[in-house]
């Protein structure tokens, strides 16, 4: 296996997660196919972006065909949405580009690309859960490159849509919440964008699943529920002890500086596709937060 983005959040996870280890924050009762991972089952190959430029098409293209991957699940991305309204052509270059190029690489080394989109693509006016094959149509240069990438895939590429990604390694929104609980402040979260929450452990584990079993074509993958950022910083601050008054809704346009992306007022993924194909769901975001909170709190006390 190959993987990019090793050093994210989701990355250093899955790093773990295919050595047999629950990273933190993970659930080892959370086995979607049912088949635990032996500490020997895969060999890795995990990439940063200080081992490889990705954006340099020639020398990734050189660094597949060295390798010969059975399997590249590509989680490297750019992810900064709003800077992205502004550095649109390197948001583009990584998140379209790199996908293309890494597409092309498998094809042409009998590998099984697997990469990361994201619920972006979509515009929120729907109005319920998306699924797979609802139209797409991105209100975001970030949300536009990942769809971009999409398209460049072929047809036999694995596409794994997300959303609203948190881990214990790595920096997320939860966290903020979690310094902000600690010492003694309150926070102020919009109550008027809806998605659904996606544990990094428990993302890691479905990506084994998929792994094995290399599916093709779009899926989404999230933790089970819906929410509001309201609803998830709320929820943190009654874990981490504090009352009702830590957390406080707002609307997304009483945001000061508002926001250079627009998002979409509801774009929680629908996890009935995975569900259908025999996988167990994964656990309800609650579920994951705890999770997320108490191992955090146990690396902090650690100084790690």
């Amino acid at each position: 296996m190959l993987v990019t983005g090793a050093a994210g959040q989701v990355g250093v996870d899955l790093l773990d997660t295919l050595r047999g280890v629950t990273p933190l924050g993970g659930d080892p009762s959370f086995q979607p196919d049912r088949v635990s991972v032996a500490g020997d089952e895969f060999e890795v190959l995990g990439l940063t972006r200080h081992d490889l430029d990705l954006t340099d098409r020639d020398a990734t293209m050189r660094a597949v065909a060295s390798t010969r991957p059975d399997v590249i699940v590509h989680l490297a991305a750019y992810t900064q949405v709003d800077r992205a309204e502004v550095e649109a052509d390197l948001c583009f270059a990584v998140n379209a580009g790199v996908t293309e190029t890494l597409s092309l690489a498998a094809h042409d080394t009998g590998a099984h690309l697997i990469a990361i989109s994201t619920d972006y693509v979509f515009d929120g006016a729907k109005g319920s859960a998306y699924v797979e094959d609802d139209t797409t149509n991105p209100l975001n240069v970030y949300g536009a490159s990942k769809r971009a990438g999409e398209l460049l895939c072929a047809s036999d590429d694995t596409i794994v849509r997300t959303s609203w990604v948190m881990g214990v390694r790595g920096k997320n929104v939860l966290h903020v919440i979690a310094q902000r609980a600690a010492s003694g402040d309150t926070v102020r979260f919009v109550n008027d964008q809806i998605g659904t929450v996606t544990l990094a452990s428990d993302l890691a584990r479905a990506l084994v699943t998929m792994t094995r079993t290399r599916p093709g074509g779009i899926w989404h993958v999230a933790n089970s529920g819906t929410t509001t950022w309201f609803e998830i910083a709320a929820f943190a601050g009654t874990v981490l002890g504090r009352g009702d008054d830590f957390a406080t809704p707002i609307a997304t346009s009483d945001l000061e500086p508002p926001p250079l992306a627009t998002r979409p007022t509801r774009s929680d993924l629908s996890m009935g596709k995975w569900v259908d194909a025999g996988w167990q769901a994964l656990p309800e975001w609650r579920d994951g937060v705890t999770r997320l909170l108490g191992d955090r709190a146990l690396r902090t006390e650690a100084g790690s």
